[in-house]
């Protein structure tokens, strides 16, 4: 079985052409090969397969095996993994998910595709829709208490959750010890995606995030659009302009549009291919 590594800013999955491999257990396989000492080593697998209803579609497994409904720095990778393979001649890629339908327009160069902008869809704020357990029919600057500490939490949903923490000292934080305890909160029926996040100024804003099922990453795609979305949300930035998310792995450009559309664009690069 023939492999591709490659990463958006650091956040590294495990690429298959699932044209050419057939997969049957990916749940088994996400949690070995993930694995950095007797795997190959990334944050989960992803599957780029054939689609009734779009160019192609997109399954990706978290490190500890579950599936994930979405991930939006695999969608650019697929964007360039796609057309620099050789899969497609199109710049403008339709991407199935289980969140949905995902719209890729690919900036090329020489044949090299060197940005991917990819449109989202729409951020949802509806509580029982990400779903988060409150008695208010959204969850905006709302006090969240973990392992004795009391922040604000913003929740929205990218396809999957998130809970956008904003705060200071992020650098400082030790998620190792604190991100499980935000993951696996009673708030939380599927778990949650967790963002600490330091605003700069409105085009600017730092991220750390601790995935669930993965741990901390160095990326998160559908983090920083929940992290911007909740931004706007919350008066901090504007709709309508790209915000700089700095994350530890590189940096993301993210749009919340005033009719709640996200906008996201990037980078994604090859890291290497191997047999398995």
């Amino acid at each position: 079985m023939k492999f591709t590594k490659m990463h958006g800013i650091g956040n590294d999955y495990i690429y298959f052409n699932c044209f050419k491999e057939n997969i049957e257990d990916p749940e088994s396989l996400s949690i070995k090969l993930s694995d950095r000492h007797f795997g190959v080593g990334g944050d989960g697998i992803v599957m780029i397969m054939p689609s009734d209803t779009c160019d192609f579609r997109m399954r990706m497994f978290n490190a500890d095996g579950s599936e994930g409904k979405m991930c939006g720095n695999a969608t650019r990778c697929i964007g360039k993994y796609v057309y620099e393979k050789g899969l497609t001649d199109k710049t403008e890629i339709t991407l199935e998910t289980l969140a949905g339908v995902k719209y890729l327009k690919l900036d090329v160069k020489d044949g090299i595709v060197e940005n991917i902008t990819v449109d989202m869809g729409k951020a949802n704020f509806t509580a029982k829709e990400i779903p988060v357990i409150s008695d208010k029919d959204e969850v905006v600057e709302e006090d969240l208490t973990v392992n004795g500490v009391t922040h604000k939490m913003t929740c929205v949903s990218m396809g999957n959750p998130h809970c956008v923490i904003f705060t200071q000292g992020i650098k400082d934080l030790d998620l190792e010890k604190i991100g499980p305890a935000y993951e696996n909160n009673p708030l939380f029926p599927e778990r949650i995606n967790t963002e600490f996040v330091e605003y700069i100024d409105p085009l600017n804003l730092n991220m750390r995030v601790w995935e669930r099922g993965s741990g901390e990453t160095l990326a998160c795609g559908t983090g920083a659009c929940a992290v911007v979305s909740a931004a706007v949300r919350t008066g901090r930035c504007r709709p309508d302009e790209f915000v700089k998310v700095n994350l530890i792995g590189g940096t993301l450009e993210i749009m919340y549009k005033s009719d709640s559309t996200v906008i996201m664009k990037g980078p994604a690069a090859f890291s290497f291919e191997g047999e398995i």
